[in-house]
């Protein structure tokens, strides 16, 4: 449809039309406009695949049984593959589903940036690393909207903690805000073309971000060029002209008063006094029609989708195949070497925990969901005979419920208060006859796995977790069944970085998954049984306590009516680099059983930017996948800056003894940091080296390098050029 077409089906629209065209008018769609053929626009969550049928005005489910869909790897499990790849086919698969399902737009991909290792959502977002989010976000946005859905980058901006999400303000300097905040969805805006981005509830420069002028005009509309349509959370809104005026396309929240949202009769009032131009709402409903356009809704030429295809069912298993960590394997414990083996003990309520109807909106109705316990046995068939017992139990103390207390009625503390005594100690007695079975388990078994971490009562939309230790008492397990087994491999499954300092140095073997879809069991006992190679790399560090992290260390969490990112850009592997402070398991940090070594490194210094060339060779017995990473070290004459920041990496297989040579580019802006001064991206003379290798802290090669000094220009999305 053309720019004129749009505009002249704007003017046949009354104002009430337009006006239930930019409000929710069910929890999940707006309304339409039927005698002009514009439907509504269905939305669902979708971070891990399309959410259940709800009721039209309220949160509960329809009941029905046509609504189970693909449970797909979450966006952490993904950044965990280091795969653009695996993200363009995720995205394919959620875009393709969300089309069957009848669904306009999916609420996907989460991208806000990993601050601390306690954040409730961290199992939706990617990394605490911009660039590497940015490089998967844009082929995750990429894949859904071949299937003409639309994806919906959130949460913009600045959303990184539950804690009082509502109506916290973040505080955060501009050059923070560039460099870590930022990067990720001007990728997803400039280079995925995202056709709708999501605020976030949280507050910045005293404004909600769902109608933030600072972000979604100056920003998103003006520098970025965005021309999409921006939808608040579910709630997010909290003023009719900040709606109105500051860039805000649709208002969705949580109730069903529909007429009474601010972007309906208040906001209707407001125009027929004259107090706000219709001018606004129509450039609010020509975003939404063009949106309609380029889906191909008002044409009729829209593809069908499909979901629960076998398909999509191999791909889900590729990706989560690629998104198994390992993280530790002295003595090459694994693979398990069962030939011969008759037995194969399986400890862990992990094991066999189903994770795809939990996490708040990110849950879904998975249509099958394979559990690691089920993996194995289908993978090793009656020749092994596998023996579980589950070790612990998630039911939760009086202790470990305290903080959900500081939130509940006087009443039920009262009561919970009463009758601690009896349910903690009832508890105390069953996890200890949890652990003596598995310690008896593990003792009678020369092969071992313990699964254990979190599940979706910690990684949890809402909510924010205490600290980083595993709960229901699974150190204690992991400790006693150590010492009756010592070469137990521990698989821990979680959203979130997690406390191992009382089993990291115990156990030879440790293995690292996300919540990683329908496939995530089978993949996970391929890993274990070596009929494939782990390939995963952490997208986030590990430290050795929450102390260190620098959200903690040096800036504020979670704050009170403000929280203070006082911590700055050193976020993350920046600030661990930069102050050489020990860590459990660093950035990027991934084994495999096969062996990679780095050859040889190549930089040649062009007049915008650097060539580099790595070569890299597998010398293991087995085929295998290594991601080789660049990073840029910057000596901060200028200005401080990180020690290490990743700026390229490639994934490339290798059979035994092929040696590949990996070319990279990196640009001007691949040496900058933003300047507040000059209010853009700046190059200044100093000392730059090239850093390659197998994680942050795993560096093969350096080359100092020359660059030219210069200021970027601002809002170039391809790195920029110089003036």
């Amino acid at each position: 449809m053309e720019r004129y077409q749009i505009e002249e089906l704007i003017k046949e629209l009354t104002l009430e039309e337009k006006i239930g065209m930019i409000h929710g008018q069910g929890i999940f769609h707006t309304k339409g406009v039927e005698r002009l053929g514009i439907p509504p626009l269905w939305m669902s969550d979708g971070p891990m695949g399309v959410r259940k049928e709800l009721q039209d005005d309220n949160w509960n489910p329809k009941g029905t049984t046509d609504d189970f869909v693909s449970y797909l790897p979450g966006n952490l499990a993904l950044a965990c593959t280091w795969n653009p790849e695996c993200a363009k086919k995720a995205g394919r698969v959620l875009g393709e589903e969300a089309r069957g399902r009848g669904k306009d737009v999916i609420l996907a991909p989460g991208i806000n940036i990993i601050r601390t290792p306690v954040c409730g959502r961290n199992f939706e977002y990617m990394s605490e690393d911009p660039y590497l989010i940015s490089r998967l976000a844009v082929p995750l946005i990429q894949g859904i909207q071949e299937q003409d859905t639309a994806a919906c980058v959130k949460h913009f901006a600045l959303n990184n903690q539950e804690t009082r999400r509502l109506d916290v303000e973040a505080e955060v300097d501009d050059r923070t805000l560039r460099e870590i905040y930022l990067p990720g969805f001007e990728a997803s805006v400039t280079e995925g073309k995202t056709r709708t981005l999501m605020g976030a509830y949280n507050r910045y420069l005293g404004e909600h971000c769902c109608h933030n002028k600072r972000l979604l005009c100056d920003i998103l509309r003006d520098e970025w060029e965005f021309d999409g349509v921006v939808i608040s959370d579910w709630g997010g809104v909290h003023d009719t002209v900040q709606a109105a005026e500051h860039g805000l396309d649709i208002e969705m929240s949580v109730t069903d008063c529909f007429d009474q949202y601010y972007m309906a009769d208040p906001l209707l009032s407001k125009v027929r006094a004259g107090e706000i131009g219709e001018a606004r709402i129509n450039e609010k409903v020509k975003n939404i029609l063009v949106l309609m356009d380029r889906l191909h809704m008002l044409d009729g030429e829209r593809k069908a989708g499909t979901y629960n295809s076998r398909q999509s069912q191999e791909t889900i298993l590729d990706c989560a195949r690629e998104a198994v960590v390992l993280l530790k394997n002295e003595e090459s414990l694994l693979p398990l070497d069962l030939t011969g083996k008759k037995h194969l003990a399986v400890i862990g309520e992990n094991a066999v925990k189903v994770h795809s109807n939990g996490g708040g909106s990110a849950a879904i109705k998975a249509l099958y969901e394979i559990s690691p316990l089920l993996g194995l046995k289908t993978e090793l068939g009656g020749s092994v005979s596998i023996t579980y017992a589950p070790g612990y139990t998630s039911q939760v103390s009086q202790t470990e419920e305290e903080e959900n207390w500081q939130s509940s009625s006087l009443e039920d503390r009262i009561y919970k208060e009463a009758f601690h005594e009896e349910i903690d100690g009832s508890l105390e007695l069953q996890r200890d006859a949890l652990i003596k079975e598995a310690v008896e388990l593990a003792a009678r078994n020369e092969n071992v796995l313990l699964f254990c971490g979190l599940n979706h009562e910690f990684d949890l939309e809402g909510c924010d977790r205490r600290d980083m230790k595993l709960p229901y008492g699974q150190e204690r397990l992991i400790s006693a069944v150590l010492d009756a087994n010592e070469n137990t491999v521990i698989v821990v499954i979680a959203g979130s970085p997690v406390d191992m300092e009382a089993f990291a140095d115990r156990a030879k073997a440790i293995v690292y998954s996300s919540y990683n879809g329908m496939e995530g069991g089978r993949a996970m006992a391929e890993v274990l049984l070596g009929k494939v190679n782990p390939s995963g790399k952490l997208p986030f560090t590990i430290p050795g306590a929450l102390e260190d992290c620098p959200a903690h260390a040096l800036g504020e969490f979670p704050g009170g009516d403000t929280v203070r990112y006082k911590e700055g850009v050193f976020v993350g592997y920046r600030y661990y680099e930069t102050e050489k402070k020990a860590v459990r398991y660093c950035f990027g940090h991934g084994l495999s059983y096969a062996a990679f070594e780095y050859d040889s490194l190549e930089v040649v210094s062009e007049e915008e930017g650097c060539k580099v060339r790595v070569e890299i060779r597998n010398t293991g017995s087995r085929s295998g996948a290594e991601t080789v990473q660049v990073y840029v070290k910057a000596e901060g004459r200028e200005i401080s800056r990180p020690a290490m920041e990743l700026r390229a990496f490639k994934k490339t297989v290798l059979e035994p003894g092929e040696s590949k040579a990996l070319d990279f580019y990196l640009d001007r802006k691949a040496f900058s940091y933003y300047s507040e001064a000059c209010s853009a991206f700046r190059v200044p003379e100093d000392r730059y080296e090239i850093c390659v290798g197998s994680s942050v802290s795993d560096i093969r090669f350096f080359r100092e390098v020359s660059v030219k000094a210069g200021t970027l220009l601002q809002a170039v999305s391809d790195g920029g050029n110089m003036v």
